[in-house]
């Protein structure tokens, strides 16, 4: 089995993105190596630019979602951790998949809609992302992508792009399948469950940051908006707030949320926002410590993401000389990066 996922390096992250992302990657990684596959996490920068950014920004966030990645339980023994922009086979399947990609597709990513509903200038960057995305995931021929439930929508596209490039030049990339958590898939803003948990909108005192103090947790939790009446009862749509506890509570522990709602059965919100809090706490302690450690040796950090790139080059090769190949074009007499081009059928070792 292969796995393959990214994440976009911009903002702090906080606990929705572990909620949807981090916890994920740990657990897809230990099914790949028990499989004998191969397991990929790619941080995407070259997605970072598809919305205005200041470069130092963008560097600092590449070097800080590293050091999460690798504290949130990735190793660099049994994953391939790095950056996109650091192999450029992502690019140039972007390009080539875009020729098999409908511009109406495009233009029903909800995604897309809701970011240019914000934006003054409107890049043909974020017009294209779910390109740029499907080539990330196809490259490595996944057979499936753990991300947020917000991500559907692109994996699915990623899916059409697949078969539809299949059917016109012959079989070539593994169809992928997303892997979605049941539970916490969507953590909401503690001050605004209508919203996700996000750095870029929303109350800032409703986001928690993976590296918040402890203090700062379980301020947070302490203030968190609640519902009507004192039953802790997993109600989306008429109770969101305490909803929202629950399913981070689920995320923290790992119990369900029957069993959740049994044990604070007419134990009303007070106490069981405090344990929320500690739940939350006692999850990042050792995942900040090491955080901390890490980015206290940023040529640490570099070392390994040059290592993991190499070994993305490695894997993602055969793809790109397999899509070339098919699509018609001739070959370079030496090769690209002084390996033949793959020969039909050849796309994945």
């Amino acid at each position: 089995m292969r796995v393959f996922s990214g994440i976009r390096a911009s903002g702090e992250k906080t606990l929705g993105n572990y909620s949807g992302g981090f916890r994920q990657y740990v657990a897809t990684q230990e099914q790949a190596a028990e499989s004998g596959g191969a397991a990929y996490f790619c941080i995407v920068d070259l997605h970072s630019i598809t919305t205005a950014y200041d470069p130092a920004e963008l560097r600092e966030a590449t070097l800080s979602l590293a050091a999460m990645l690798f504290a949130t339980g990735l190793d660099a023994e049994r994953s391939i951790v790095f950056a996109q922009s650091h192999v450029s086979a992502h690019a140039e399947a972007a390009w080539l998949l875009s020729s098999a990609t409908s511009v109406g597709e495009l233009r029903r990513m909800t995604q897309f809609k809701e970011k240019a509903a914000q934006q003054d200038f409107v890049s043909a960057g974020l017009f294209n992302y779910p390109v740029l995305m499907a080539g990330d995931i196809l490259l490595y021929q996944a057979d499936i992508v753990p991300v947020g439930d917000d991500q559907r929508q692109h994996v699915e596209l990623a899916r059409n792009i697949a078969e539809r490039f299949n059917q016109r030049y012959g079989d070539t990339f593994v169809v992928p399948s997303g892997v979605f958590p049941a539970e916490g898939a969507r953590v909401k803003n503690l001050q605004e469950p209508e919203r996700l948990m996000s750095t870029s909108a929303g109350a800032p005192q409703g986001v928690v940051r993976m590296t918040d103090p402890p203090d700062v947790i379980r301020k947070k939790f302490k203030t968190a908006v609640t519902d009507s009446g004192r039953d802790v009862v997993h109600d989306p749509a008429d109770k969101p707030g305490i909803s929202n506890l629950i399913e981070i509570m689920a995320v923290a522990t790992g119990d369900t949320i029957q069993a959740i709602e049994a044990r604070y059965d007419g134990q009303g919100y007070g106490r069981f926002k405090e344990d929320v809090a500690d739940a939350v706490v006692t999850v990042l302690a050792p995942i900040q410590e090491r955080y901390h450690e890490l980015r206290a040796d940023d040529g640490e950090l570099r070392r390994l993401l040059a290592a993991g790139a190499e070994k993305a080059c490695a894997a993602s090769t055969p793809t790109l000389s397999r899509m070339y190949d098919v699509m018609g074009f001739v070959p370079r007499v030496a090769g690209r990066r002084g390996s033949s081009p793959a020969k039909p059928g050849s796309a994945r070792a």
